[in-house]
């Protein structure tokens, strides 16, 4: 089935035009800078070089029918029709707590993210405006809204509850609703077709590690804790967000720098984190050549980045009282060997030993086993794909089927 997966943000809409059934994407590309005096149009044909136009795009419907034109354009030779695309599939970050699964939108799918708005401002606007669009654009297929969340769901109450008083959750709903979901869900199933053993008693950590990054522990196919929580500030430490911090040191900030709340919000989420500790970048690329020109900052921002792996990962062998892999994804996780061995490092104890060459294997880009043939836990790299989790999720619900790839 050829399903077109849209991942909206407040100034561009990523896409990808996938047939689920080899699991290929026949182009993908963005729209960016929307309703800036100049917007940028990038496509890419599978297997072809890209291409790129400079323009004015004034909203997200203009957006949607830029990409659109070329799909639907003869030369490009995709599809024969807009008939050909049976199913939308749309990237929600925040779903709350009502939904557990990707679900057909309607009016009270709609409503009902619009009620989440609040835990989510800077990203469920744009999701909602780009759902609008592409259902204008496409008004006679399935539009199928697959969540961020969703895959956390099935955290125990002891995991997603905070310490406060307990009308705060009933009120407002502040709880850990975790991120990063479909990446998580992807690596995990991917690992389960790889290593030959299905979710039954299986017990895996997996660790996106980007801009933003998270970890979740996983049993039995479920998410049992992942890192970030309310918001995806919390956890580890990231590109410019600060990660797990003492509260208390807010109200220390406002009272000795006298920072009005909105500060605080730009200061936690875009200038702390490897940029703020480093003072020099947030692009682990950049702080690991000047950690090795000798840059102190940079070095201890790296250490702490890594410690800070180490430590979750500890307490989710815990939670599980055990594992049987580890794996990383996502930009840092996929291409930097560095990190994953410090990350690592000493944890023979658990039964964590790295292979140096299969760690520092360049030559390899894809799935593979990173552990050595003594350890007892496995160690994978398993680069993420969350627009096919997107378009299986939109193919399955488009057609009602029960039955789904990835289970």
């Amino acid at each position: 089935m050829l399903v077109l997966v849209i991942n909206c943000g407040s100034s561009s809409v990523k896409y990808q035009l996938i047939e689920t059934k080899s699991e290929d994407y026949l182009c993908t590309g963005m729209v960016e800078r929307i309703g800036a005096v100049t917007s940028i149009v990038k496509h890419q044909i599978r297997d072809q070089k890209p291409v790129k136009e400079t323009t004015v795009v004034d909203d997200h419907t203009q957006a949607l029918k830029a990409i659109m034109d070329f799909i639907l354009d003869k030369e490009n030779k995709l599809v024969e029709s807009s008939d050909d695309i049976k199913a939308v599939g749309h990237r929600v970050v925040h779903g709350g707590e009502s939904f557990k699964d990707s679900v057909l939108i309607d009016d009270s799918v709609i409503e009902a993210i619009e009620h989440a708005i609040d835990l989510a401002p800077l990203h469920n606007p744009p999701n909602l405006r780009g759902i609008e669009a592409a259902r204008k654009s496409l008004p006679d297929i399935p539009h199928v809204a697959v969540f961020d969340t969703a895959f956390h769901q099935s955290l125990s109450p002891e995991a997603y509850l905070y310490a406060i008083p307990n009308r705060m959750y009933r009120r407002y709903r502040i709880r850990k609703y975790g991120f990063h979901g479909t990446s998580h869900y992807y690596v995990s199933r991917r690992y389960y077709r790889l290593s030959g053993k299905g979710p039954k008693n299986t017990k895996l950590i997996t660790c996106h590690l980007g801009n933003g990054s998270s970890m979740t522990a996983i049993k039995d196919g479920q998410s049992v804790d992942t890192t970030m929580g309310f918001t995806p500030l919390s956890g580890l430490i990231m590109g410019t967000r600060c990660g797990d911090i003492d509260p208390s040191i807010l109200f220390y900030l406002v009272e000795k720098e006298e920072l009005p709340l909105n500060s605080l919000h730009g200061l936690l989420n875009r200038h702390s984190g490897l940029l703020g500790m480093s003072g020099y970048a947030a692009d682990m690329r950049d702080l690991i050549e000047e950690a090795k020109n000798g840059d102190r900052r940079c070095k201890q921002a790296i250490e702490s980045f890594c410690y800070r792996i180490k430590q979750f990962a500890g307490s989710y062998f815990s939670v599980m009282n055990g594992c049987d892999a580890i794996i990383f994804t996502a930009g840092i996780g996929e291409n930097a060997p560095d990190i994953r061995e410090r990350s690592l490092s000493n944890m023979e104890s658990l039964g964590v030993i790295l292979d140096p060459d299969r760690n520092r294997d360049t030559e390899n880009s894809g799935e593979r086993l990173i552990s050595s043939d003594k350890s007892r836990v496995d160690v994978y790299v398993i680069p993420t794909n969350e627009e096919l989790v997107i378009a299986v999720d939109a193919a399955k619900i488009a057609t009602a089927s029960k039955q789904s790839p990835w289970i």
